[in-house]
Parts: C-alpha cells; sequence; structure tokens
C-alpha cells in the first residue's frame, strides 16, 4: 500500500513551538504569511459569474438572544414506594415557556422519545412509557416545527440522566446521584417557523479541543466570534461533534459557555479527548461529558433532515485501560437504538449522520481504530435513503463523494467504494491550535491536509445538502491556497521533513529557476472542498485556461505521500512554526508550469469549480528567474 508511518497527532499532540506575532517576521517569513492567503502579492475575489454560497441572514442580530426558547426538561421526584420498571411522561406544548406542563398545554402526538436503547412514539396526549434500568439516558428526538428549550449558554435541554447512586468516583465528577426512579420526565417542546422550513443551515464544529484556558480564549476570539456574527442558523442550531475538550475535562464549562456567544442551539458529541480516563469500565467513560454537555448519542430534526449524533468513540478496548486506547466502533446498545430510530423516520427525510471518528475517511483509509467497525451494518441500515455522513477526529477537510474508493476501505474495513457523501468537517482547533500567532491573535494552526480552521455548513433546502466550509476570520469566497512546487522546493521539504518547527524558512518560495523548470514545476491548488467532480482550471498571464489535474484520483489506490503531493504553502507553515506535515490530501490539484516560460513576473489566475457548480477564482504572482 503506497502510505508511510504516521504519527498518531490524535492521542500525542504535536511539540508546541515558540510562537511568533507577524510584527517580529523577518521578512522573508511575512512574504510566507503572504503565499498562505494565496502567494506573496496574490489576490483572491470570489469568482464574478458565481453568486456569494452564504445564506442569507435569518433574523437580525441579536433577536436570538432576545427570542430564544430558554427552560429546562420537567422532571417530577419520585413520590414514594417501590422504584417502578418503566419511565413515564409526556412530551408538551409549552406555551407560557416554564419548562411546567399546565391545564391549557396539551400533549404533542407522533414526538419520539428514547431510552437510548428503546424507541417509542407518543400518544394522542403526548404521553410516553419506556423500560427503565439503571444508567441510562432519556432523550426527546425534537420534530420539525418545535425548538427544544436552551439554557443560558444556548446548549439545548432535551435529555434526563438516570443514575441512581452516581457515577463512581471519577477525576472529574461524573453524573451526581439521580435517586430514585421519577414519576415523570416530562419533555417541554415550543412552536418554532425555523425547524419547520424546509431551508435549514446546520453548523458542523468539528475538534473544539480546548487544553487550557488560553485555548478557549483562541476559540472565542476565532471560529465563536465569526458564528457570532451569523444568523443563518436559527433552526438547525451547531453540532460539535465531539472533542470539545483536550482530555482536561475541568474546562467544560468555560467552553460550553462559548456557545453563549452563538445565535441558535448548540449540540455536542463526545470524542476521543472528553473520556473519563479513569473510569473502569466503558458504561462510565463518558459521565462527565453527559452531565456537562448531553447524551452520548441522539438525533433531531430541522426541516426535511432528520440528524442522528452518533458516538463512535469506544474506550477502554481492554483492561488495564490505556489513554489512547479507543477504537471506532458502536456498541450494541447504541446500535439496538440506531435502528428503532432509523425504522422511525420517514422516508422522505434526509439522514444526516453525525459523529467524531468517521465512518471512513482518507486520512486514515488503512486504519481500523480511526473508522467504525459497524460501518457495512450501517451502510445497509440507510440503503435506499437520502444521506450523508459527517465526522471530525482527523483535523483535516475531506469532501468524499459516492463511488469513490480506497484501498484501504476495501483491504481494512470490506467497504468497496462509498454509498453516499462523507464530509470530515476540519477542526475550529485547527492543528491543535500550533503553529505562529497571527495578527488577530491566534495561531495559525493549519491543518493537517493545508486545510486551515474554520466551520462546515450544511447548507439544505429540502433533501438536497449543499456543503460550504468558512475559514476562521474570512468569507466564503476562502477556498484554496495556491504555490509552487519546485525541485528546489522538494529538496528543501526532504531534507527538513524529520525537523519540524525547527526549519530554515525555504527563500523565496515564488520564484522558479531554469533548472526548476527543465526538472518539473507545478503549480498547486489545494482546494480544501474539492472532490470528485470538481475541475480545477488556469491561465496564465491571461491565456487560454488549461485543466489542472487531481493527484488523489480516489479510485481505489492507496494514499499518495510526499513532496510531490504536499501542498508547499502549509509545508512551509508547518515545517518552520510546528505543526503536523500537509504530504497527503485528496482534494490537490496541481499543473506543470511549461518549461519554456519567459524570465520575468507571471501570473497565474486559478477556477475552482466545486461540484455543485459554485466557483472560486484567485491569482498567483510568481517569478522565473534567469
Amino acid at each position: 500500500m503506497n502510505s508511510t508511518a504516521r504519527t498518531d497527532h490524535r492521542t500525542e499532540r504535536p511539540t508546541r513551538f515558540a510562537r511568533l506575532t507577524t510584527g517580529t517576521l523577518a521578512a522573508g517569513a511575512v512574504a510566507l504569511l503572504a503565499a498562505t492567503a494565496g502567494g506573496a502579492a496574490a489576490t483572491a475575489t470570489p469568482a464574478p459569474s458565481a453568486p456569494a454560497p452564504s445564506a442569507p441572514a435569518a433574523s437580525a442580530p441579536g433577536e436570538w438572544a432576545e427570542q430564544a426558547y430558554r427552560g429546562d426538561v420537567e422532571v417530577v421526584p419520585a413520590s414514594g414506594g417501590t422504584e417502578g420498571e418503566t419511565l413515564d411522561g409526556v412530551v408538551f406544548n409549552d406555551k407560557d415557556r416554564d419548562s411546567t406542563q399546565d391545564k391549557n398545554e396539551p400533549g404533542i402526538k407522533g414526538a419520539t422519545v428514547s431510552n437510548g436503547r428503546d424507541v417509542v412514539t407518543t400518544d394522542a396526549q403526548g404521553a410516553y412509557s419506556l423500560p427503565a434500568f439503571e444508567n441510562m439516558t432519556v432523550f426527546v428526538t425534537q420534530p420539525a416545527g418545535w425548538q427544544v428549550p436552551v439554557d443560558e449558554d444556548n446548549v439545548a435541554q432535551f435529555s434526563y440522566n438516570h443514575l441512581p447512586e452516581g457515577s463512581p468516583e471519577l477525576k472529574f465528577g461524573g453524573i451526581e446521584a439521580t435517586g430514585a426512579l421519577p414519576e415523570a420526565v416530562n419533555f417541554p417542546l415550543a412552536k418554532a417557523k425555523q425547524t419547520k422550513s424546509k431551508e435549514q443551515h446546520c453548523l458542523i464544529g468539528g475538534d473544539v479541543q480546548t487544553y487550557t484556558q488560553e485555548e478557549v480564549e483562541y476559540a472565542k476570539d476565532g471560529a465563536f466570534a465569526d458564528l457570532a456574527e451569523r444568523t443563518d442558523y436559527e433552526g438547525c442550531g451547531a453540532l460539535f461533534i465531539g472533542d470539545v475538550v483536550g482530555d482536561d475535562l475541568s474546562l467544560y464549562p468555560q467552553t460550553r459557555e462559548l456557545a453563549g456567544m452563538l445565535n441558535g442551539p448548540a449540540r455536542f458529541l463526545p470524542g476521543n479527548h472528553d473520556l473519563d480516563f479513569d473510569a473502569t469500565d466503558s458504561a462510565h467513560t463518558f459521565d462527565t461529558f453527559r452531565a456537562n454537555l448531553g447524551p452520548e448519542y441522539y438525533s433531531y430534526d430541522a426541516g426535511q433532515a432528520h440528524v442522528v449524533a452518533l458516538n463512535t468513540v469506544e474506550f477502554p478496548t481492554k483492561q488495564p485501560a490505556a489513554k489512547g486506547d479507543y477504537t471506532g466502533s458502536l456498541d450494541e446498545r447504541q446500535l439496538e437504538w440506531l435502528r428503532n430510530d432509523i425504522a422511525n423516520t420517514p422516508e422522505d427525510k434526509l439522514i444526516v449522520l453525525a459523529a467524531h471518528i468517521p465512518l471512513l475517511d482518507f486520512a486514515d483509509q488503512g486504519s481500523s481504530k480511526h473508522q467504525v467497525a459497524q460501518v457495512k451494518e450501517i451502510y445497509e441500515l440507510l440503503e435506499g435513503r437520502e444521506a450523508i455522513a459527517l465526522g471530525g477526529h482527523t483535523h483535516s477537510i475531506e469532501n468524499l463523494r459516492a463511488g469513490d474508493r480506497l484501498e484501504g476501505w476495501k483491504d481494512v474495513m470490506g467497504v468497496d467504494e462509498l454509498p453516499f457523501t462523507h464530509i470530515t468537517a476540519g477542526a475550529i482547533s485547527g492543528d491543535w491550535f500550533s503553529g505562529q500567532l497571527t495578527e488577530e491573535g491566534y495561531p495559525e494552526a493549519v491543518q493537517r491536509d493545508g486545510g486551515r480552521p474554520g466551520v462546515l455548513t450544511l447548507d439544505i433546502r429540502g433533501t438536497e445538502v449543499k456543503e460550504r466550509f468558512t475559514v476562521r476570520g474570512e468569507d466564503d469566497s476562502e477556498q484554496m491556497s495556491l504555490g509552487v512546487n519546485t525541485p528546489r522546493y522538494r529538496e528543501w521539504f526532504e531534507a527538513n521533513k524529520g525537523n519540524k518547527g525547527e526549519a530554515e524558512e525555504f527563500a523565496e518560495p515564488l520564484a522558479v529557476s531554469r533548472d526548476d523548470l527543465a526538472g518539473t514545476t507545478w503549480l498547486t491548488t489545494n482546494f480544501w472542498m474539492g472532490s470528485t467532480g470538481s475541475e480545477v482550471e488556469v491561465s496564465i498571464d491571461g491565456g487560454e485556461p488549461v485543466a489542472a489535474e487531481r493527484t488523489q484520483k480516489m479510485d481505489g489506490e492507496g494514499q499518495l505521500v510526499g513532496a510531490e503531493y504536499s501542498d508547499p504553502v502549509a509545508a512551509q507553515q508547518q515545517l518552520v512554526h510546528g505543526g503536523s506535515l500537509a504530504d497527503r490530501m485528496m482534494h490537490l490539484w496541481r499543473l506543470e508550469l511549461p518549461a519554456d516560460l519567459a524570465a520575468g513576473e507571471h501570473t497565474a489566475t486559478v477556477t475552482a469549480t466545486d461540484v455543485h457548480g459554485r466557483e472560486y477564482t484567485e491569482e498567483l504572482t510568481f517569478t522565473v528567474a534567469d
């Protein structure tokens, strides 16, 4: 298989190197920063023929904070006697928004409630009854046209943990003792036109992964500040798909407070850095997560979308447990719930399957640990349905389409090709908040595939999905990175690839010599959301556009790895300032520069067209030297 060994950065973080503000950089480093935005002397503009893909604002800024439905699940304490074998309750229309069912507040028929295994629907009075057992989380599936309440941090409130004696002794506390089974657990809902609309904009945030309070501030000033300016996601809200913090679960309160900046509801999923590592068995490994952020897995509806949020992290896989002893998997209880949830979902719904460890991905295509063991069974459950799968974990951006094939998927996971779109959503923390500080004061954090930190948005109309990635601090026109891959660069790469964070800067990255042209030089386009079906064309000095070639065909081959398949702009950042190394990716296009280019300055105009027909144009200026 055409791949090389790679450090598992999801377990061991990259080494931290000295961070420099751009004001203290040498002139060469300033040029390198300019190259990150498309090359020194480069400009980036959206194609004039294409409308901006951003969705229109759903409401004026500030309206969410003033009008949000705030409340909680109504838990009616047990009145005494022997604990029952069933949990009863009602799902009701909370007209006065006080979280308590009053006489004039009717139940809601046909709502779905689960104990994490069984799934039932409410009767004409909104009542439900579920089998009860110790250590269960009971939750309601939000129906379209309704909204569950949120707390003061905008975190959705739709579940109740039942653990009579509480968690075993855990470093970060776990779940407090809940006592006897309640008399009832009632779920209040409020009518919401935002979740009824067939047009939805669902935010997906990967790997906030804060290890320190300083990194909480980086997230606050970066992606969350961007989201605070947007008002297009009131209905579907924001789903943060795991690694909410980085092992230190005492940071949950500070990190969840960031959701208070949002203009919509926030939901969370656990990742392999959200574990109670001192739990002695898998039944309690996410207790602190459950106590602070919500269920390990659940579902909710917005418009025609049915979002299925899965916990794909199994820990520990053996005893005694070690920190990195996790794998991508669903336990049998969750699998049973998933079967029941899908069976109760109308076939005209779009299934949005979200998880931390992706079902399958490019970055770890040869690893069973970093993909999901039950992927084939999940595909069978979704056969014939409109579906899209989302993942985080890899700190990369991947847009994989139906029919894509990779060697590792077949050899390791037994999957010949993808049945529907799989997207790896990138990371809010980027490459673990590594690298130099930007002018705005947060780390550059270029990801392992050359992508930049940001958030994914699913723009959904009915069951049709258009995905877009918004780079932290940028608008939606920022979709690619342009560079030049010369023999001179490749020599520098090979000499420094073992010294990440300690390399001397690569001199004149946009200068091309005659020897370079004779030895193969490519103009590279790292089109972050590029996929099978995307196109990249390059015009040199206003000439006829020429199609660039995608390096990774996704046609059953293994990963293509090394200097010639790298993103020169990202690699120069990473080798000099630290982090991962963008030496492989599934969204790199390159065009070999003509060997007879005249000496002097040249301009390459690059137009990248995504699978939905949206065009993005950037320019890169480079110099051919005698």
